[in-house]
């Protein structure tokens, strides 16, 4: 059967996305952790809101509006707890559901891959260890390794690897830190609202599309990217 799709050029030569809340279902760990290491150490806990709002940056950063105020030398620990308490239950998540099937159409396509996380590397490299993701991102940048969002190296530097320009290049995320990086780096991007951020403010931003399942998302990247 003739398709056209199959001969239309591509809007994006690189497609990059964020993990935690966008590709990987980990919102809800991510903030019982942040409470149970600020709960460790006697410190105010945040409440959900607050606590997801931070998913995305940077360890250091996230604490620092999590719990803001402390003593400098607490936010060090805040993050080795919350670490010991994420990592013991980490193997419990999952991608969200369809995300491996939309993430093998893109490679079909031809597209790059790449993921921009607030995670430090230890972090990824242990959720990309699984079978089923070796191979699929062309490259990968963390937090601890260059710039935390929503400073736009993590970008730039994907970018300066695939030799693409901004135009070419679309950034995908569930929070504001996401769709801040996109504007810093001058790329288009696209939000989904199933993740950490209330997508109530994503229209700030400016993104394409604001996809409220893995579905909306594929079928918007089948028919625009």
């Amino acid at each position: 059967m003739n398709d056209h799709r199959l001969h239309r050029p591509r809007q994006y030569d690189l497609i990059v996305f964020d993990w935690d809340g966008t590709l990987f279902d980990s919102t809800a760990l991510i903030v019982r952790s942040i409470q149970a290491a600020c709960a460790d150490l006697k410190v105010p806990v945040p409440d959900d809101s607050r606590a997801a709002y931070v998913i995305g940056m940077g360890l250091q950063e996230a604490f620092e509006h999590a719990a803001p105020g402390l003593a400098p030398h607490l936010y060090p620990e805040l993050t080795q707890r919350y670490r010991q308490h994420y990592f013991k239950r980490q193997h419990e998540l999952t991608l969200f559901e369809g995300v491996l099937g939309m993430l093998q159409a893109l490679k079909q396509r031809h597209h790059w891959l790449a993921v921009a996380t607030g995670k430090s590397r230890r972090g990824l490299d242990e959720a990309l260890k699984t079978v089923l993701l070796r191979g699929v991102f062309d490259a990968t940048r963390t937090a601890d390794e260059t710039l935390p969002k929503p400073h736009p190296r993590m970008l730039e530097e994907l970018m300066a690897e695939f030799g693409v320009e901004p135009e070419r290049t679309l950034m995908i995320g569930d929070t504001t830190h996401d769709l801040q990086l996109a504007v810093n780096a001058r790329t288009a991007s696209v939000a989904v609202s199933y993740g950490a951020h209330e997508p109530t403010f994503f229209q700030d931003y400016g993104p394409r599309f604001v996809a409220h399942s893995v579905r909306e998302l594929q079928q918007w990247l089948d028919a625009n990217a």
